[in-house]
């Protein structure tokens, strides 16, 4: 299905719901919470255009529930505090019906007790380590098991590699991704000795002491490869130091998580080519549905060179299936709408559907892709759609856990002890 025949079907199912049973005052608001500011804006400022992109395009199409869409822009700077005080406003001053918003997980994290506590509904789009389910929130974005997992079970089977450094940026998503990783790796006979793990803070610079000690660990002829959740510009300095030390793709491959076609883009990219990526969607994807999405997006904001990455589809898939659960629901209250959410589908850009789950997250396919010289991705594999895990199957305090707030009214209901767990939102 096109964007276009998307949005027109949205239309159409809009005029056949009866006028008595549509509940909604006008304009129906979005409010769009992403840094455009700090040190996050880099990744952040992109899902801002998307999102005005989607809603003046839902505006083409005939608006929602006979009312027009507004947009509401905030910047919460990438201060994680701020984001809980402009989550606040939105549901509060501007009366926003939805929230699509947040990056880092320490920004979720801050938004999601106030969430809670107005009832507020919020779609957040990027990857993030799981260990959440909560009533007020869906994840478009990729659980471990979507990303992390698949992206190991590639350098295990595909590559032979014997021995992974896990190197993240100090806070919540790196630590507990790979808290879950060591686990798995040890699960897959991986010795404890053979995972070198290290943490640097955001911005940091100097890579030459931790670049030497992964090559150390390969020091025995071992094929040794990087596991990235590195953020933001730290990734520039990194590869720049794999290159110096003259580590290149074929010695220690590199897996990252937290670099796409934004991050790439504007980069000289002669350091990254043939690293690799793990994500749900690459621009390269061979569909109609992307290429018309492309089109659409350099159409709407007038620059044939601006990318589009996985969070972006993410929004795409979000905000499509919210517009046809308020339609469906008849109305844009919030618990109507999140129970007309579970088992929506949407087409995924890089071809198949997304399903949302009564766990609140996406099933989707993984795709790793393979860096060029141009900062785009060969895509090298493909998998079927995977249903998101809210819960771990590798950790054993999370292993007994399992998300269902369509039959169970839970997000964290242990299955051992048959009783819904209160989870807390502390970081």
């Amino acid at each position: 299905m096109s964007i276009r025949t998307a949005l027109l079907s949205t239309a159409l199912a809009t005029m056949a719901v009866p006028a008595l049973a549509q509940d909604a005052d006008c304009p129906i608001k979005v409010g769009i919470l992403h840094s455009l500011s700090g040190t996050m804006a880099i990744s952040e400022t992109t899902l801002k255009d998307v999102m005005l992109m989607l809603i003046e395009q839902q505006n083409e199409a005939g608006g929602l529930l006979g009312c027009e869409i507004e947009a509401v822009v905030v910047d919460p700077a990438s201060d994680w505090p701020l984001f809980a005080e402009k989550a606040r406003e939105l549901l509060t001053v501007n009366e926003v019906d939805v929230i699509f918003g947040s990056w880092t997980s320490v920004s979720r994290k801050s938004v999601l007790p106030v969430l809670e506590e107005l009832n507020g509904l919020m779609f957040y789009p990027v990857q993030y380590e799981g260990e959440e389910s909560s009533k007020n929130v869906f994840y478009t974005g990729a659980a471990p098991n979507q990303q992390a997992i698949p992206a190991v079970d590639y350098f295990m089977e595909e590559l032979g590699v014997e021995k992974f450094a896990l190197l993240g940026t100090d806070y919540v998503y790196p630590r507990t991704t790979n808290q879950i990783l060591e686990q798995y790796l040890k699960d897959q006979g991986i010795p404890e000795e053979d995972i070198f793990v290290n943490y640097t803070p955001f911005g940091h610079s100097d890579w030459s002491t931790i670049v030497s000690d992964v090559i150390e660990l390969g020091s025995d002829g071992s094929l040794v490869g990087v596991i990235s959740t590195i953020n933001g510009d730290a990734n520039v300095g990194f590869y720049k130091e794999l290159a110096a030390q003259d580590v290149s793709a074929d010695d220690i491959p590199v897996v990252a998580f937290s670099v796409g076609e934004e991050e790439l883009s504007g980069l000289d990219t002669s350091n990254l080519v043939g690293h690799l990526a793990a994500w749900n969607y690459f621009q390269s994807a061979d569909t109609p549905e992307n290429e018309e999405f492309i089109a659409a997006w350099h159409e709407f904001i007038g620059n044939e060179d601006r990318v589009t990455n996985d969070p972006m589809e993410a929004h795409y898939i979000g905000f499509n299936m919210w517009v046809n659960a308020v339609e469906e629901a008849g109305t844009t209250d919030v618990d109507a709408v999140r129970e007309a959410m579970w088992g929506q589908e949407h087409p995924n850009l890089t071809g198949g559907t997304a399903v949302m789950n009564p766990n609140h997250h996406l099933s989707k396919p993984v795709l790793i892709g393979e860096i060029q010289d141009d900062g785009q991705f060969d895509i090298i594999s493909e998998t079927e759609e995977v249903p998101g895990d809210a819960w771990t199957d590798f950790l054993p305090d999370s292993a007994v856990l399992t998300s269902d707030w369509a039959e169970l009214d839970c997000g964290m209901y242990n299955t051992e002890t048959e009783t819904c767990v209160q989870q807390t939102s502390n970081y």
